[in-house]
């Protein structure tokens, strides 16, 4: 260019910080990004491979071990979305939403109201998540179902689908949140996103698009689509908001596959561009654990299930509490101090120690310990604001410490309790109740989901509820299950 107009260049680009070779750099990268085939860091076709996956997947492709699992998983989850249908914050979503709902086409499990299938997708995922007590994928702290099922089963009052079908895009909503996960944890979660509405978006997306029969360019779009609408942050735990995101990550997913259906276009590599969700949400990634082995693991078969209702990184110190203080018959007035050896997880997400509500008391792990040794119990009621606020409870939180030990992984703990006698009593938790190695029994996931139910649905409503559960592949609608899960 002449001098002059280059001079003015120069000048102008110093003005936003660039550099001419900075212009250059960038304009070479973007070629190179531009080349045939190419995508960010080696990867390619990643988001076409998953799509593909999806689309092919048929429901006798999966091993009647990984169905099992699966049911367990919808058992857990709808039982958390009846048992939370009460709480404050369902209320307050439905009194702010319903006023600009449309058409009420989808129950609102364990309530009277229904709402267009977008909202109940919504405030459903609120409900299964508000306690805290849903399915996790241990890997990558993921709550698998609330985006997947939340968004399924909403769409399957409006457009019916068989059981079989409906299990199979569980089975595949799971599979893609997961692996997608698996590609950036724990990077993507450290950076301070909360992972299942970040991850759990591609997977409503993915079963909502299989159950549409989309075609492939359309699944390309669906997925493109979801990773445009991640949501989530850590720094919103202990409140109505973390809870949210499950909800809006059913929502977002259930709308990006709902535009795809009619030809809403995106990028064609939403996952692996080098401005796509992988590299913009993460500073590593590792794409092979996205594309490879599909069909031949499960990551629904690793899902684990809660028998407390707080954050899972808490459980082995709760375990271990609850075991000492029923073997020794330990009662609050004896206890001098409890002593905690955790994994930094705990520290991370659980360090609250005054905890001011119910909600906050699950992100604390001195009150779920404390909690847990006055009441001999984790459930519902010992996170509640009541619980909270105990002046025993209160007494006994201050009098636990926990430390930090690099050998402890996240489902062990080791808990000192020290009594005022001069006796310490110890208990190394291997693998906490309810983790992959040690989990909750068929019967142990039924009776959960009926203490949840109850004072919610009738005792006989909710005994017929969980058999339709167990044989959901036998149902030749879908729909018959939202139906029954919804107050009379």
């Amino acid at each position: 260019m002449p001098e002059l107009n280059r001079r003015k260049f120069v000048g102008a680009l110093a003005l936003t910080g660039f550099t001419v070779d900075a212009v250059a750099n960038n304009a070479a990268e973007a070629a190179d990004d531009a080349s045939p085939g190419a995508s960010a860091q080696g990867a390619k076709n990643v988001t076409r491979t998953l799509a593909r996956y999806v689309l092919n997947a048929q429901p006798a492709d999966a091993p009647e071990a990984v169905r099992k699992e699966a049911r367990r998983t919808l058992l857990n989850w709808l039982g958390c979305a009846v048992g939370g249908s009460r709480h404050e914050t369902v209320d307050n979503a439905i009194a702010a939403m319903a006023p600009f709902a449309g058409a009420k086409q989808s129950a609102v499990y364990g309530r009277k109201e229904r709402l267009d299938v977008m909202t109940a997708a919504l405030v459903n995922g609120i409900s299964s998540h508000i306690f805290d007590f849903d399915d996790t994928h241990l890997r990558t702290i993921i709550h698998p179902a609330g985006p997947v099922a939340s968004a399924i089963l909403a769409l399957a009052e409006y457009h019916p689908v068989s059981g079989r079908d409906f299990l199979n895009a569980l089975v595949l909503g799971v599979e893609v949140e997961c692996r997608i996960g698996n590609a950036v944890y724990p990077a993507h979660y450290d950076a301070g996103w909360h992972i299942t509405g970040s991850a759990g978006v591609f997977g409503a997306a993915a079963a909502a698009g299989k159950l549409l029969r989309l075609n492939e360019q359309q699944m390309l779009w669906a997925l493109g689509i979801a990773a445009v609408q991640p949501v989530g942050l850590r720094e919103m735990f202990g409140t109505m908001t973390k809870s949210f995101h499950a909800g809006r990550a059913a929502q977002n997913g259930l709308t990006a596959a709902m535009l795809a259906s009619r030809n809403f276009t995106s990028s064609e590599q939403g996952i692996e561009a080098r401005y796509g969700w992988a590299n913009v949400l993460s500073t590593t990634r590792n794409y092979a654990e996205i594309t490879e082995n599909l069909g031949k693991t499960y990551e629904v078969s690793i899902n684990t299930y809660k028998p407390f209702a707080c954050g899972i990184v808490v459980h082995p110190s709760i375990d271990g509490a609850i075991r000492l203080r029923n073997k020794y018959k330990i009662t609050p007035d004896q206890v001098e101090r409890v002593d905690l050896k955790v994994h930094r997880l705990v520290f991370e997400l659980t360090g609250n120690k005054e905890p001011q509500n119910g909600l906050g008391g699950k992100f604390s792990v001195y009150h779920a310990v404390a909690a847990a040794l006055v009441e001999g119990a984790a459930g519902e009621a010992q996170f509640s604001d009541r619980t909270v606020r105990d002046a025993t409870v209160v007494a006994l939180r201050r009098r636990v410490t926990a430390t930090l030990d690099p050998s402890v992984v996240e489902d062990q703990a080791h808990v000192s309790i020290t009594l005022k006698d001069g006796r310490t009593l110890d208990e190394f938790v291997e693998h906490a109740v309810g983790s992959v190695k040690n989990p909750m029994s068929d019967r142990d996931l039924e009776n959960k989901f009926q203490a949840l139910a109850q004072g919610v649905l009738p005792a006989a409503q909710t005994r017929r509820l969980i058999d339709l559960l167990w044989r959901v592949e036998e149902l030749g609608n879908a729909a018959d299950i939202a139906k029954a899960a919804a107050a009379a």
